[in-house]
């Protein structure tokens, strides 16, 4: 007499009949698009190491500007990783405030969010800092000397760069842009969580707190891995527009290296090596969200 319950033993049977019998297969002409396609992407990566290669021999360019590309490299990702921690304080802030069941604050975070999405970018970080930036130093808020103060304190005054002021305001002007963009993302992913769960949650004595915390956030996040690494990948693009106010990160190197290059090959060499840098930044954070992704996909299948 078999204890196994009906549902159980007819997932093992249709498993069982798929290792013994099959899938059916693919049609013939979509096994050969694919191996052309993966014949063709090897190709131009072949090609483009060896370019590469070629170049690098006969010129010793690579040697010569990988350092301070690298350099700018660390620099944007520094600032993009700070920007997006901050951005996610300041969308979850402002995704709470849509949701707020009080109205002068549900539209204060209404707002912020259509505002900040209707203006450019650009001219946010110049109002942060050629607008901000300047009424708090007439008012005495230097963000180099209070870093430089309090790092003193930690005999790591050397530490604090030349450009703090110019970090602080570009940080703050990426994170305060970014942070309307997840407000929404961080809301839809509240909201799409049915109601009966926060009820059902409710009824067994869990407070909002907890209801929140433990029902509603974990189904949330799953759902808002996508568009949120969607964003820091863009963030991480968006972070060249530092270079507008003197900022050295990995634009702005590039166009250094490259624009006083009278040799067209030379400069476009230079600009490749940027692009790929930007390249090896974003696609490790596009592999971490789909293992995310796939992991919270078998804890709630």
């Amino acid at each position: 007499m078999s204890f196994v319950e009906p549902s159980v033993e007819r997932r093992s049977l249709r498993r069982f009949e798929k290792r013994t019998v099959g899938e059916p297969g693919a049609p013939v002409w979509q096994i050969v698009s694919n191996g052309l396609f993966y014949v063709v992407v090897l190709l131009g990566v072949g090609l483009f190491v060896y370019y590469l290669y070629t170049f690098q021999r006969g010129q010793g360019k690579l040697t010569l500007y990988l350092p301070f590309l690298l350099d700018g490299a660390m620099v944007t990702l520094i600032v993009s990783t700070l920007s997006m921690v901050l951005a996610t304080i300041f969308g979850f802030i402002g995704a709470l405030g849509r949701l707020s069941r009080f109205a002068p604050i549900r539209w204060l975070a209404t707002v912020y969010v259509e505002v900040v999405r209707g203006t450019p970018i650009l001219v946010q970080l110049l109002l942060w800092y050629y607008g901000l930036g300047y009424v708090l130093s007439t008012i005495g808020f230097d963000p180099y000397s209070i870093s430089y103060q309090i790092m003193t304190a930690l005999q790591s005054n050397s530490l604090v760069p030349d450009q703090m002021s110019l970090f602080f305001y570009g940080i703050i002007a990426l994170s305060f842009s970014y942070g309307a963009y997840l407000t929404e993302v961080f809301r839809s992913g509240i909201e799409s969580v049915s109601k009966g769960q926060t009820e059902a949650a409710l009824s067994l004595g869990l407070n909002s707190r907890q209801t929140m915390r433990h029902i509603v956030l974990p189904q949330a996040l799953r759902i808002t891995i996508p568009p949120f690494t969607n964003y820091f990948m863009t963030l991480v693009q968006d972070s060249s527009l530092l270079s507008v106010l003197g900022v050295i990160e990995l634009n702005h190197q590039t166009f250094g290296l490259a624009l006083p290059q009278t040799d067209a090959n030379v400069k476009m060499f230079v600009f490749i090596l940027g692009s790929l840098l930007y390249l090896a930044i974003c696609y490790p954070l596009s592999l971490l969200a789909r293992f995310f992704e796939a992991r919270f996909a078998r804890a709630y299948s």
